[in-house]
């Protein structure tokens, strides 16, 4: 399911490309029930002052871009927050424990060029990975908030 997209946009703030891994890179990630979780913490993120913007679920990782408004929460806490939120979907599914490496990799994107270029390898990661042929037919995909650089 593709969520509908919140009219939100982001200025001035930075944007940051996040990917998350699961542990020993388990297969744990991609499916209906965790979209549903992702969608609903990072609907909740705004409270936080998070705007997640374009997303891909894998079977072992997520990619996601997120703007941080001046008052948001800090990266790491909100990371921390997203973990344990979609841990407890994991526990519901029965996936034993650990759930997610330590850390998360982040880039801080500077332009609206570098966040076109990093979306298309985003989008395209499950056609690499062999799961489709086209990016939108993976179901695993979206668009939370619009990040803008303007």
């Amino acid at each position: 399911m593709t969520p509908n997209r919140l009219e939100w946009t982001y200025s001035d703030c930075p944007i940051y490309y996040l990917t998350i891994v699961a542990d020993d890179r388990k297969r744990i990630v991609a499916n209906e029930d965790m979209h549903e979780a992702f969608i609903g913490f990072s609907a909740k993120a705004l409270d936080y002052g998070v705007a997640v913007g374009r997303y891909v679920l894998m079977p072992d990782h997520i990619h996601l871009f997120a703007g941080f408004a001046p008052d948001a929460i800090n990266l790491s806490r909100w990371i921390k927050s997203f973990k344990n939120s979609l841990s407890k979907q994991l526990r519901i599914q029965r996936c034993p424990a650990p759930h997610w490496q330590k850390g998360f990799f982040d880039h801080v994107l500077r332009s609206a060029e570098s966040y076109a270029e990093k979306w298309e390898y985003v989008r395209y990661n499950p056609v690499r990975a062999g799961l489709v042929s086209r990016p939108e037919d993976w179901p695993f995909h979206g668009e939370i908030c619009r990040l803008d650089f303007d």
